[in-house]
């Protein structure tokens, strides 16, 4: 069976630091262009730098709307980027990953540190909770996740993932497959996705 792939909104999940290798800089603008061409709406962090900024400023450009969604305190500490088509503060940072996810019709995970990490293995779990029914794409920029989806097989192997669950997930290894996945994702065979 097909899932709803009526697409408005994605939520990107990014670095908002700046990457050494250009090749992830690159990623997030063809990422970037991609949605913006498509005139989506670009749910990010609302980061003035890094990925983030990159992946907003090429949304805008091709004719996307960027919203970033952002606690206060980062807003009171110079952290957000004034250059988005619309700011949402909120107060927590548990508030913005419920209002990002709340919002969007696709989450996908760039490259990214601790917080991009935290974000995308929070949807993951939300999917396989039923929580959240929408596709979930990690894009595997220069094989960048690799470490990260050999943990899943391991996990697999352990015992502590089923091996149904790994549905719940897609890796793309270029923007356009994130493209391609977004609009196209089956909906898993399992009814009940609990741990």
């Amino acid at each position: 069976m097909i899932m709803d792939n009526t697409v408005r909104a994605v939520c990107v999940y990014c670095a908002s630091g700046t990457p050494a290798d250009p090749v992830f800089t690159e990623a997030a603008a063809e990422l970037g262009a991609l949605l913006g061409g498509k005139h989506l709406r670009v749910i990010n962090g609302a980061g003035a730098t890094g990925l983030m900024r990159t992946l907003s400023d090429a949304v805008i450009a091709a004719g996307g709307t960027a919203c970033g969604v952002i606690p206060r305190f980062m807003v009171e500490n110079g952290w957000g980027y004034d250059g988005l088509s619309e700011v949402i503060e909120v107060e927590t940072m548990h508030e913005r990953k419920k209002r990002m996810a709340d919002m969007s019709d696709a989450a996908v995970a760039l490259p990214g540190g601790y917080g991009t990490m935290e974000e995308l293995l929070e949807i993951i779990t939300w999917k396989q909770l039923g929580l959240y029914r929408h596709p979930v794409v990690i894009l595997n920029a220069n094989r960048y996740y690799d470490p990260l989806l050999e943990m899943f097989r391991r996990a697999v192997d352990t015992h502590f993932i089923r091996p149904p669950h790994t549905a719940v997930w897609k890796e793309a290894r270029t923007p356009g497959e994130v493209i391609q996945m977004i609009y196209s994702e089956e909906a898993p065979v399992f009814r009940h996705c609990a741990p």
